[in-house]
């Protein structure tokens, strides 16, 4: 990244879009994955795909990287430059195109943050469902990129189930359209998936067209006490095979209760062994019925208590208090370490079970939350990164988590991806052939490795 090349890229962008000094470029060395850091060699921020479509192009002639970045949400490590060059910051891509209420459909700019999306549909009687977490600060373009999930997958499903088309911006410079509103296509590949949860590493995605639906007439919140982890991990399996389906089904074990709740200070039960949060939506005579039979389930699956919300404040703020769970438990120790493993329905007692152990064996603390209803567990560590015998303990515990949740036909990832955290451990879950195959489409997309590299392999 010499004089040369930063005098380009002025030409490009013009010279107030690019960030060269330390100062500003060490808030781009981080994102929500704790212990990565790497500085970047310059940060530009592009306002249309014609500028991104310039900057690949002198990528290729002059050989930089390029990594693309989005809010820096991302809790794997895909939006640090880790193996420097430059970082091509999104947050100038932040317009609604396009509100299209009778194909049910929202044209947005990658850099939208999700929760505008539902603001801006909302007073039409529509949603868009997807919910990470981090839905107040994420935009839309990263969770294309990361396939997020969040809160409502259970039901509705997670980023790949609502994306319709993609403008994408490739390595070469080259700038191709993915998809169309219509409900039914099978024109050729389905390059719509590809670029789903390809991590930044094929394609700079600058607009995405989505699906909305509409919003239910009717939801039920609940809160479910349980004392022990195992009888509350059982009961999901139970609800899910007596045909109800709930919007939400999230689960808090009694170390991330307490933290919580002294964040939130709502009331929670900080004595209970595990929570489950569920909410119903839909008809309201059908909800009705099924909060009886999910109470009814409970009951029968030794639960202490269920305590039903009173009204649609009590409801939010107990969907809140499970939003917080991060930012609580991030408040114990200088250094949290948020991970995501998923295994079938009926293997999650024997998961957070061993998830217990294996921090007990190696003598850290793991708070364990998650969208349990899909079998997304969030084993979280709070630790301190100063201290590096703890830090291996940890690395040898995570290691563990990751072999269980294999050999119990899960996955290391259900929706913060791969990146640089857990790519060593990619091979073991879909062998070397499957390693071959995705590096090859990598250097279909991607031959002289520009895009966001060292990621995922």
């Amino acid at each position: 990244m010499n004089e040369t090349v930063i005098d380009e890229l002025k030409k490009i962008v013009g010279e107030d879009r690019i960030l060269t000094s330390k100062e500003d470029l060490l808030c781009y060395s981080f994102d929500g994955t704790p212990l990565r850091k790497f500085m970047p060699e310059v940060v530009v921020l592009p306002e249309s795909a014609d500028e991104i479509s310039r900057v690949c192009k002198l990528a290729q002639k002059e050989r930089f990287f390029i990594v693309p970045r989005g809010a820096g949400t991302s809790l794997s490590g895909g939006a640090v430059p880790s193996e420097g060059g430059l970082v091509l910051s999104m947050t100038k891509f932040n317009k609604i195109i396009e509100i299209d209420i009778e194909n049910l459909t929202i044209t947005v700019q990658a850099g939208v943050v999700t929760e505008e999306i539902n603001k801006a549909v909302e007073k039409y009687g529509f949603f868009y469902p997807p919910d990470p977490a981090s839905v107040k600060v994420s935009t839309i373009g990263g969770n294309v990129a990361e396939n997020s999930g969040g809160l409502r997958g259970l039901k509705y499903g997670v980023t790949e189930d609502y994306v319709l088309g993609l403008e994408v911006v490739l390595p070469d410079g080259d700038i191709i359209n993915t998809g169309v509103k219509t409900v039914k296509n099978v024109a050729g590949y389905n390059l719509n998936k590809l670029f789903i949860g390809s991590e930044g590493t094929i394609g700079i995605i600058t607009e995405i067209l989505l699906k909305l639906i509409p919003v239910p007439e009717y939801k039920k919140t609940f809160l479910v006490c349980f004392d022990d982890i195992s009888n509350a991990a059982s009961i999901v399996s139970k609800i899910i095979s007596s045909r109800i389906v709930p919007a939400t089904l999230e689960f808090l074990d009694n170390k991330t209760i307490r933290c919580v709740e002294e964040y939130t200070k709502i009331g929670l039960p900080i004595n209970a062994g595990a929570l489950l949060l569920i909410e119903l939506d839909g008809n309201k005579e059908k909800v009705e019925k099924d909060t009886e039979k999910v109470i009814e389930i409970c009951k029968k699956g030794k639960s202490i208590s269920v305590d039903v919300a009173r009204d649609e404040d009590e409801a939010l703020k107990l969907t809140e208090a499970r939003r917080s769970a991060l930012s609580a438990l991030a408040r114990q120790k200088p250094t949290i370490i948020l991970e995501d493993v998923t295994v079938p329905r009926n293997k999650l007692a024997e998961m957070v079970k061993e998830i217990d152990r294996i921090s007990r064996k190696f003598n850290i603390t793991i708070g364990t939350f998650g969208h349990i209803g899909d079998g997304n567990l969030h084993p979280t560590c709070l630790t301190d990164e100063r201290d590096e015998n703890e830090l291996k303990r940890v690395e040898k515990a995570f290691s563990e988590i990751f072999e269980k949740a294999i050999a119990l036909g899960g996955t290391i990832s259900g929706e913060h991806g791969v990146e640089i955290s857990k790519k060593k451990y990619l091979e073991k879950m879909i062998g070397s052939s499957g390693i071959k195959i995705m590096k090859k489409i990598k250097k279909v997309f991607d031959p002289n490795g520009i895009l966001n590299p060292g990621k995922i392999f």
